[in-house]
């Protein structure tokens, strides 16, 4: 008897885990349908802007806990540019979790897709060294849309972190003042089969882009291949 019930245990087991690395793999593929959706409309995520980002994390449905002041909770995944100046082809995605008091996204109990864009270096270590702070350890700001890429360009270039959302396919500004982000190292652990760490997977030019996560990468590939930060301070 004993036996049969260590046997049900370890099924459970089994099944529970496929269950979460599945949950994990839809996640990743999902992020790259809302950035693929988000890109085409270039108006509210201009080209110019994401064309100068080091890295890119995607949060596919962030949710609302409560009204006004609630909580937010999203996973989703970070890619960045590699190479040693972030000026290469786009890298193997690491999977991120976001959380915090809501202050800005006041959407009721709806869900929100989430685009945050790193700018700089000093963005991506401060993400990259531990869970940050956003406002303390990292400043944020919403990223210019449609006309406004152009103008005060100093303002947004200054930011180490811009956000894009858009709930309802509508685009809206979004304050992060007070939230944290961290790596997600379960999720990581359950896509790569293996335990990784986020640093290890977004500085390692040699980890393998998981099948789940290829649509992400040719989409940020495709729409802004070269790193143009990069193009500018070398001239």
């Amino acid at each position: 008897m004993m036996r049969y019930f260590a046997v049900a245990v370890c099924l459970l087991f089994a099944a529970a885990t496929v269950y979460a690395a599945t949950k994990e793999q839809k996640r990743l593929e999902n992020c790259g349908v809302v950035m693929q959706e988000i890109l085409n409309i270039p108006d509210n995520l201009p080209q110019q802007v994401l064309a100068k980002a080091e890295c890119v994390i995607v949060f596919p449905s962030v949710l609302k806990l409560a009204f006004g002041m609630g909580k937010d909770y999203g996973r989703g995944a970070m890619v960045c540019r590699t190479g040693k100046e972030f000026n290469g082809p786009w890298g193997a995605p690491a999977m991120y979790a976001l959380e915090g008091d809501s202050l800005g996204m006041q959407i009721g109990g709806e869900s929100t897709d989430l685009i945050l864009l790193i700018m700089n270096q000093r963005g991506v270590s401060s993400i990259l060294s531990s869970k940050i702070k956003l406002g303390g350890d990292a400043s944020a700001a919403a990223g210019p849309k449609g006309r406004d890429a152009s103008a005060d360009t100093d303002l947004w270039m200054r930011a180490e972190i811009l956000s894009y959302s858009r709930s309802r396919g509508l685009f809206a500004g979004i304050s992060l003042e007070g939230s944290t982000l961290r790596p997600d190292n379960k999720a990581n652990e359950r896509i790569y089969h293996r335990k990784i760490t986020a640093k290890a997977i977004l500085l390692n030019n040699k980890v393998a882009i998981p099948k789940t996560g290829r649509h992400l990468v040719h989409v940020l590939q495709a729409s802004a291949p070269r790193n143009q930060s990069k193009q500018i301070a070398s001239k």
